[in-house]
């Protein structure tokens, strides 16, 4: 058997392989609601026998949203929709997850093809952004608005109820979103990150907003269901936030209950310098499993079989996370596990394909 196609057991969750949908946002939601699209897209992942599939970054607040598109789990409303897709992708062999996220001062944009331009805050359908310190992600945009402590209360609270909420809609496994220059990641960094209080500074101080977080999710997430954290173990830019930092945080993170390490990079400095190539972040993913001894997972530009198998099968991560593949091939897995020759059940409703 292949390792790409060994079972993962965390905690009280087995996956049936190592092959998870990473979050992919569709900017495809009306005031945060899961539709038709969401169904299809996350099911049709789960019937092509993914082992884990989760959401896109879902908004924890409407102010959290990285565009007025953007799928949410803010206010009770949301869960019906949600409720269907987490059973469908369930009853196909998949675990359903969910990424919670807060967009900081990356929110309130247009969607992509929408030409991805901020929209002010006094503009229809744009707010005002929010992040550690009031510094713009691209010095054409507006200054965010610097959080004071009541507010980090606020979010902090719009997590746990978050939380909450995936867990009635049924999914089995949440990733805090601290990644690619959004609200967590920006407390992280010391380049957007220049608070004088206890949340800005040292090391410890800058990951004190990620831990608070942590404990406080934890007061509502079942302690047999996993926990992951998206990470950007690196900014790719001179005096941001290092590979060094990422075992360090992952080290603190394993002591406090945190299952696995989601590993990417940047996302934090407008045209930071990234050697693109095949692979290229699973060395990140690696380093923090054999130095921190957190489970990892492996993503970016990973788009063969034979590529995801041998991530698994040289130690370098536990899991890999397709994006564009997935977006390419549905059902990856299915052929993946033709191609190395491991037993994998189709759908019966397929099965004359294989």
């Amino acid at each position: 058997m292949p390792n790409l196609f060994s079972p993962l057991i965390i905690r009280s969750v087995q996956l049936k392989n190592r092959i998870a949908v990473s979050p992919m946002c569709q900017y495809s939601s009306e005031d945060g609601f899961a539709n038709d699209w969401h169904l299809v897209h996350l099911g049709s992942r789960a019937v092509g026998g993914a082992g884990l599939v989760m959401t896109e970054a879902t908004a924890v607040s409407p102010e959290g949203r990285i565009s007025p598109d953007d799928l949410g789990i803010w206010k009770d409303e949301h869960l019906v929709n949600l409720k269907r897709i987490a059973a469908f992708i369930e009853a196909h062999g998949a675990v359903p997850a969910m990424q919670l996220a807060h967009a900081g001062r990356k929110a309130s944009h247009h969607r992509p093809w929408d030409g991805g331009k901020f929209i002010a805050p006094d503009a229809e359908r744009g707010w005002q952004t929010v992040a550690p310190s009031p510094i713009p992600f691209v010095p054409v945009e507006p200054v965010p608005l610097e959080l004071t402590t009541e507010a980090i209360e606020k979010i902090l609270a719009d997590f746990v109820a978050a939380s909450r909420r995936a867990l009635e809609a049924g999914f089995k496994v949440i990733e805090l979103h601290a990644a690619h220059g959004y609200l967590l990641h920006e407390f992280l960094s010391p380049l957007s990150n220049h608070r004088t209080d206890q949340y800005g500074g040292s090391f410890e101080n800058r990951i004190r907003f990620l831990l608070e977080l942590i404990e406080r999710v934890q007061t509502v997430w079942p302690e047999d269901y996993p926990l992951f954290v998206r990470i950007s173990a690196t900014d790719w830019t001179e005096g941001g936030w290092t590979a060094d930092d990422a075992v360090a945080l992952s080290t603190v993170l394993k002591d406090k209950g945190v299952d696995l390490i989601d590993c990417s990079t940047g996302g934090n400095v407008a045209g930071a310098k990234i050697p693109l190539g095949p692979g290229y972040q699973v060395p990140f993913a690696e380093k923090v499993k054999k130095e921190s001894g957190i489970l990892t997972g492996a993503v970016g530009l990973i788009t063969t079989p034979e590529q995801a198998n041998e991530i698994v099968e040289s130690g370098q991560a536990d899991l890999v996370l397709l994006a564009r593949e997935f977006l390419r091939d549905p059902y990856f897995p299915l052929h993946a596990a033709q191609k190395l020759g491991a037993e994998t059940a189709w759908p019966p409703q397929y099965v004359r394909a294989k």
